[in-house]
């Protein structure tokens, strides 16, 4: 059983990840879903603007704060080697940190470039518009499983 600061530290891993899972998941079952059944300069012009707003502080406080979390209890079990809890502390920040926070970087976000770069009607959009919604969503349901598997994870080792 995890004690003091450890204890504290995994709560938190477990809130932030969990609600990272939330967010993921929000999105693929119910925003991706709803643009697609967009027109495509329309469901273009609308994921613009929503990936436009997710880099505002409030969005990046959340996502971000999750990985810095992730990041501090990996370098703290590391470090200092738990009697308890250490294999899913270590595990639990890799799936977040990886799964999530690296599938952002490399699968979501140059995706979402991509994206910002074409005029929404012009018909390299709509081409590329099938497409994005795919590959897109596939990526973000593995955001979605490694956030919610580290917030499992985190909670295993409480116990």
């Amino acid at each position: 059983m995890i004690h003091g600061p450890y204890w504290v530290m995994t709560v938190l891993g477990v809130l932030a990840t969990g609600l990272m899972a939330g967010v993921f998941a929000a999105f693929s079952l119910l925003v991706m879903r709803g643009l697609a059944a967009l027109p495509p300069a329309q469901g273009v012009a609308a994921m613009n603007a929503i990936n436009a707003a997710a880099t505002t502080p409030a969005f990046m406080v959340v996502f971000a704060g999750a990985g810095v979390v992730c990041a501090v209890i990996a370098v703290v079990t590391f470090v200092l080697w738990p009697d308890g809890g250490t294999a899913e502390l270590l595990l639990g920040s890799a799936m977040y940190l990886v799964g999530a926070f690296g599938v952002t970087a490399v699968a979501n976000v140059p995706r979402n470039d991509t994206l910002m770069r074409l005029e929404p009607g012009a018909p390299q959009a709509v081409a590329y518009w099938p497409s994005y919604v795919r590959q897109w969503t596939r990526w973000n349901h593995v955001r979605t499983a490694s956030s919610a598997a580290a917030a499992l994870t985190y909670l295993l080792a409480l116990v």
